[in-house]
């Protein structure tokens, strides 16, 4: 399935919008992922971990947003919008990433 955050697909009309899809994931974060977080933080520098998190959370909302998008016979998804944000629990954070798009049936 093509996944874009197009409007349009170049060379491909769009002959049937389906509606919005969407998908979302939230992944805890691990204490001690947290902690160096925090040691890198203020020394300076990027945590490997929340970055890799935060790939496992984009794969699985992109997935699960395709899923929606294959149930109503798409080929496509545009105008696709990802968000991210992290939801802290007491002590704990949780990381979310959010897609979402138009579905798309193509000419």
């Amino acid at each position: 399935m093509i996944i874009t955050t197009t409007p349009s697909l170049e060379g491909r009309p769009i002959g049937e919008y389906l509606g919005l899809v969407s998908g979302s994931a939230i992944l805890g974060a691990n204490v001690f992922r947290d902690i160096f977080a925090s040691i890198r933080d203020l020394v300076g520098g990027r945590s490997a971990a929340y970055e890799e998190e935060l790939g496992k959370a984009k794969q699985l909302a992109l997935s699960d947003m395709e899923d929606q998008a294959q149930s109503l016979g798409a080929d496509a998804i545009v105008g696709v919008d990802l968000d991210y944000e992290t939801i802290s629990f007491g002590s704990s954070n949780m990381l979310m990433v959010s897609a979402s798009g138009t579905a798309v049936r193509l000419r």
